[in-house]
């Protein structure tokens, strides 16, 4: 459902590696954390209604398309139109294809920005969830599971960290804090493409 790009190693990723040796640290794995907690599951669902609702405008798009297209290939239905009538529908036929190729072009504008923000909101609530674990466990780090090459099992903390999301998300819901991280950023993401498109 979300995509994520890896990062190239660096000096600096390989200089905080060595500055955890011999420090209480655990890892995290992102992708669990997303399919897993309440937040993510969230998430998800809003980029999913909004890849929908996009989906929607450009079958709708393409559905008038070919109707108009059925009305110009029928040569006893453009005979029954006036001359100004035959011109208006392929004016619509033509404007209906340049709409189509820009709102195409903005579906996957729009769903990468949403991808963004998905991966955005969640690094947040990993973050603040991690941060809550460590202090508990006393950790002195929580790296995410995908910038090791090997850790031992008994480190991940995944499950700890989705608990303490989900947590988080109880008391966010009840506190009606949800809709700055999920509710309103998705359906404002969603009426930014209509008016776009509208546009």
């Amino acid at each position: 459902m979300f995509s994520k790009k890896f990062l190239p190693w660096s000096i600096a990723a390989c200089a905080t590696f060595s500055l955890c040796a011999g420090e209480a640290t655990s890892v995290v794995n992102f992708s669990t954390c997303i399919t897993n907690s309440k937040y993510g599951k969230k998430e998800q669902e809003n980029f999913e209604n909004l890849r929908k609702q996009l989906a929607a405008m450009i079958d709708d798009t393409e559905k008038e398309l070919k109707d108009l297209s059925a009305k110009l290939e029928d040569s006893e239905y453009l005979d029954s139109l006036s001359p100004k009538a035959e011109e208006e529908l392929k004016a619509r036929f033509q404007t209906l294809n340049e709409d189509l190729s820009r709102y195409q072009g903005q579906f996957y504008q729009v769903m990468q920005q949403a991808n963004m923000q998905l991966v955005h909101k969640m690094s947040s609530q990993i973050a603040r969830a991690s941060e809550k674990v460590a202090k508990d466990k006393k950790l002195d780090y929580v790296i995410n599971k995908e910038a090791c090459f090997y850790y031992r099992p008994d480190l991940d903390m995944t499950q700890q960290v989705i608990t303490e999301m989900d947590k988080n998300f109880d008391t966010d819901a009840k506190s009606k804090k949800l809709s700055d991280n999920s509710e309103e950023a998705g359906a404002a993401t969603a009426e930014d493409a209509t008016q776009q498109q509208a546009g």
